[in-house]
């Protein structure tokens, strides 16, 4: 990668965690970019349509067009209109929030959600962020369905949650991550509790392709208080049959039908 595209992605990445503005000091800080430098690409995205300054206060923004990339994306593949009815079924079900996350090579992305509480704490996470693997049931599951040693590999790649990020019962060495995978291992799905976020819960299922690879993960979470074990096990079977049906699903989404590992395909004019 060049350093000018790197440098770029960098900025793009630290504003999506900053939606009221960063400085131009704040930014150069972050990326590590020395401050003429960050000047310059930041006019270059300006001119391409990506940041907007607000000359009042000097702070830079992502503007939509990031936000288009994504979305017509999304709706070039398919799975959004293949997903969504499917994760609205089981939102209402569980009256809990449920997600989508597909595979793209070395992570799980969340690329769709259905949110079935009407009242009370609604767990409502950011679309498009990788999950975290050693953190979540959805990284239980999907690295319960690898050999050891790719699980490994995946989760040296990402590296361990930070525990101050997240919940009390979340793992902090490799041991007992992998403790946690084995346990998951010809379960059909994974369940966490205070481990992604304090007091919340968490399960997961992988779908599966025709060709019986594993091409997204969809997960419950809620609330502990609403979304007990005892709650979990009893929606397992639910859980399980929808993934069941998104993998039938799956050939209509070119998404979908792209081989796990590797990236999704361009668009066809």
């Amino acid at each position: 990668m060049s350093n000018i595209v790197d440098r770029c992605l960098k900025i793009l990445d630290e504003l999506s965690y900053h939606p009221n503005g960063r400085t131009l000091s704040e930014l150069a800080e972050k990326a590590d970019i020395p401050l003429s430098a960050t000047h310059r690409l930041l006019n270059d995205l300006i001119a391409a349509g990506y940041v907007r300054k607000d000359e009042r206060h000097g702070e830079f923004t992502l503007t939509m067009q990031v936000v288009s990339l994504a979305l017509r994306h999304l709706s070039a593949g398919g799975i959004v209109d293949v997903a969504q009815p499917i994760l609205e079924r089981l939102a209402g079900k569980s009256m809990e929030l449920v997600r989508l996350a597909v595979v793209d090579q070395d992570n799980l992305v969340y690329v769709a959600k259905a949110q079935g509480a009407t009242h009370g704490l609604r767990y409502d996470p950011e679309m498009g962020q990788p999950v975290t693997l050693s953190c979540s049931a959805a990284g239980l599951v999907w690295l319960a369905t690898k050999s050891e040693d790719e699980a490994m590999r995946l989760v040296s790649i990402q590296g361990m949650g930070d525990p101050k990020n997240y919940g009390p019962g979340a793992p902090t060495t490799l041991k007992a991550l992998m403790a946690q995978v084995k346990a998951v291992k010809g379960r059909g799905y994974a369940t966490t509790v205070n481990v992604f976020l304090p007091g919340m819960s968490s399960m997961a299922a992988p779908v599966f392709n025709a060709r019986k690879e594993v091409i997204a993960v969809l997960i419950i979470a809620g609330p502990m208080n609403r979304l007990t074990q005892e709650r979990m096990d009893s929606l397992s079977d639910a859980l399980i049959d929808t993934a069941s049906e998104l993998g039938t699903a799956s050939a209509v989404s070119a998404v979908f039908q792209r081989r796990p590992n590797q990236p999704v395909p361009a668009r066809k004019s």
